[in-house]
Parts: C-alpha cells; structure tokens; sequence
C-alpha cells in the first residue's frame, strides 16, 4: 500500500507564510491549528490556515518539492497559492468533524 504524500502551505490574517510536507495532512493542520509546540515557530505566529497543498507520491519527492518552494521567493508562493486559491481560502475549514478528538 502507497501512503500519499503532501506539501503544504500554511499562512495566518497576516498571510505570513510556512511551508511544510507530511503523510497525514489532517493530523499537522491539527497540530498547528492547537499549537501543538507552544514553542514552535508556527505557534507564535498562529499559523492556522491552510492556503495550499499538493498530493505527492512518495516522501522523496514531497521533501524535494519542499525544498524548491521553500527556495523560491515570497512572490512565487504568493503566485503559487493565487493560481489555485486566489481568495486565501481556508482549504481544511470544513475538515472540523474529521479534527474532531472524542
């Protein structure tokens, strides 16, 4: 069984932004929405909404991908997030019932 990859991007009202990869994109938009490390850089600056992401098929290629975001300039990822989210949407603002800890 192939486990999906994801590279993301996070913002906040400021639209400051923080690109990341993971295998369980629910569990990390939860961890940063929670400020699961009070300490961490996206807890002080309330990264809580997710603005973009990409399925990638392996953790190789969502590592490398990360990496050639991460290096290109704030206006790319602004025109990244634009070409497919142009409003800023909060594309996991629905995923509540699934974030959901009973």
């Amino acid at each position: 069984m192939t486990v999906d990859w994801y590279v993301y991007i996070m913002s906040n009202r400021t639209h400051r932004l923080y690109v990341g990869c993971t295998n369980d994109l629910i569990r990390r938009c939860r961890e940063h929405i929670e400020k699961k490390n009070a300490t961490a850089f996206t807890a002080r600056y309330t990264y809580n909404r997710l603005v973009f992401y990409e399925v990638l098929p392996s953790e190789h290629a969502a590592l490398r991908r990360e990496k050639q975001i991460k290096s290109w300039t704030r206006a790319k990822r602004v025109a990244l997030i634009q070409s497919l989210n142009p409003n800023w949407r909060d594309l996991g603002r629905n995923w509540h019932r699934l974030l959901r800890v009973d």
